[in-house]
């Protein structure tokens, strides 16, 4: 089953040695990652400050989850359909489940993509 979450994202690129700013871990949802090319940050919209929006308003999908470690396909059964639709993803995984994030404008076309494919979807 996949659910839509009701807040929009933005996705920002930090320098890989900035620390990270308070902003990136308010809200319900959020996603931090640092590599040494760079600090990658996904966060709702409205908590980024304005001169970092970056890349903004995307929606994210929820998969729920857990899934086990040794199941496979399951990130790959929700990115194809959208790929076979021409809809660009962003996505994040945690210990028990997958998000995909599509551009707002995107949505729609993307559920529709989603439930052709045979999944099930709630959104908020």
């Amino acid at each position: 089953m996949l659910s839509v979450l009701p807040k929009s994202f933005a996705i920002c690129k930090l320098p890989a040695d900035a620390s990270v700013p308070v902003w990136a871990t308010e809200g319900d949802f959020f996603s931090v990652t640092r590599t040494m090319d760079e600090l990658s940050i996904v966060a709702e919209t409205d908590a980024v400050p304005e001169n970092l929006r970056g890349e903004i308003n995307w929606r994210a999908i929820k998969a729920h989850g857990p899934f086990a470690f040794s199941e496979t396909g399951v990130l790959a059964s929700l990115v194809a359909p959208l790929a076979e639709a021409g809809i660009s993803v962003f996505t994040i995984s945690t210990f028990d489940t997958d998000y995909l994030l599509t551009r707002d404008a995107n949505l729609q076309a993307g559920v529709a993509a989603l439930r052709k494919a045979g999944h099930t979807i709630h959104q908020v």
